[in-house]
């Protein structure tokens, strides 16, 4: 019946789950825009049914937020972040604590994907200078990024996703998902300490060099803008809007290269979701998500159970945006707001199931791999699983209350 739309999805779940196609090169960006490209040609939409399905507002508000976060990039904020770690921390333990912290605090308010990609190479450097074993480090710097990224609705992709879809109020959101973040910031600490005990034992000493440039005026600037476009929101004010004059601000200036802001923002997500935005365009058109809840998916997606367990199948089979872009056709008339609040911290907890749970583990093990580390899917599951079942059940008590 849907025999078309389930050969594009299920390539395109191939593609996402490895990272890669298994018979031709092509990664997560390719197969994203095979896959809208096909869902337009084979007669699953128009064109115009397909540009109608792309989100634009959503896409608009993660560049932005890209052009944000890149000025801190090119003005050094994250190298200089890297050496005031190594002058505060004395034990490795200490070590483990700051990059949780640092990345569950950043991932926030800030896209967690794009924390990853920047502080990853920073604690590699940190644990070599320090000598000590990056792999708990980076497990840590991984699992908090996600952890943290759900106290907001700025942290990560799909919480973007869905402020701009419930419209449900920052404060709000926030206010019922920053208790749980911090509790699960808490059991990460707690459960990697417990695991590598060994590893975290003794002191650190460090012998690094300031041969690093930072701009402190571009820092200090663009962190104001950033705490600006989150005050607006809380506040009230359009995220579109904000984030928009944020970034148009940041664009005027006399000292950066704006050749080097562009070469830092990732395009390749933003095609991905656009990509996504047309798959899943195409499968509600022709009725095969309906189709799939009634006949496949039989739970009860208004029971904050059921919803729990959805979300955190769909977001490691296809996820976390996909799922959410699929499960936002079921959200209920009652209740919605409670309902979309834990759709995001459900979704959000679920990447830290497998390591393929989420853009950000991916990331920081990419990056790890580049250096001869290798973070393993039994490494990761052996911490990640444990804490998204204790953080996915923090969760349903909170909302069930």
């Amino acid at each position: 019946m849907f025999l078309k739309e389930g050969l594009i999805l299920a390539f395109i779940l191939v593609v996402f789950s490895v990272g890669k196609s298994p018979f031709f090169s092509i990664d997560r960006i390719g197969a994203a825009i095979i896959a809208s490209i096909l869902s337009i040609n084979l007669g699953n939409l128009t064109f115009s049914q397909a540009l109608s399905s792309i989100d634009f507002r959503t896409l608009t508000i993660l560049f932005f937020m890209m052009i944000v976060i890149a000025n801190l990039k090119v003005a050094g904020f994250f190298e200089l972040l890297g050496q005031c770690i190594s002058n505060k921390v004395s034990t490795k333990r200490q070590l483990l604590l700051v990059v949780i912290g640092i990345s569950g605090i950043l991932s926030a308010i800030c896209i967690n994907d794009i924390v990853c990609l920047l502080l990853t190479p920073i604690v590699l450097l940190v644990c070599r200078q320090g000598e000590c074993a990056p792999l708990p480090h980076l497990l840590g710097l991984a699992i908090a990024s996600n952890i943290g990224s759900a106290a907001t609705l700025l942290g990560n992709p799909q919480n973007i996703l869905i402020a701009n879809l419930s419209q449900i109020s920052f404060i709000s959101y926030f206010s019922t998902a920053v208790p749980i973040a911090l509790i699960g910031l808490l059991i990460c600490y707690w459960l990697i300490a417990l695991f590598y005990k060994k590893e975290l034992v003794g002191t650190i000493s460090f012998k690094i060099e300031n041969d690093f440039h930072y701009d402190r005026y571009h820092i200090c600037k663009s962190l104001v803008i950033l705490l600006l476009v989150v005050c607006a929101y809380i506040f009230g004010g359009d995220l579109v809007v904000s984030t928009s004059l944020g970034a148009m601000t940041l664009l005027i200036t006399k000292k950066l290269n704006p050749a080097k802001i562009y070469e830092n923002i990732d395009f390749g997500l933003l095609l991905i979701f656009a990509g996504l935005f047309i798959v899943v365009g195409g499968l509600q058109h022709n009725g095969a998500v309906d189709w799939a809840m009634k006949n496949v998916l039989t739970l009860n997606v208004h029971s904050f159970y059921s919803l729990g367990l959805i979300t955190i199948f769909l977001s490691n089979l296809i996820s976390n945006v996909p799922a959410v872009l699929l499960l936002k056709f079921f959200a209920p008339a009652v209740g919605v707001d409670i309902w979309w609040k834990s759709l995001a911290l459900f979704s959000t907890f679920a990447g830290n199931l497998t390591l393929s749970g989420s853009m950000a583990n991916l990331i920081v093990a990419e990056t790890a791999k580049r250096e001869q580390i290798n973070i393993g899917f039994w490494e990761f599951i052996k911490i990640g699983f444990p804490i998204t079942v204790l953080t996915s059940c923090i969760t349903l008590i909170a909302v069930s209350v």
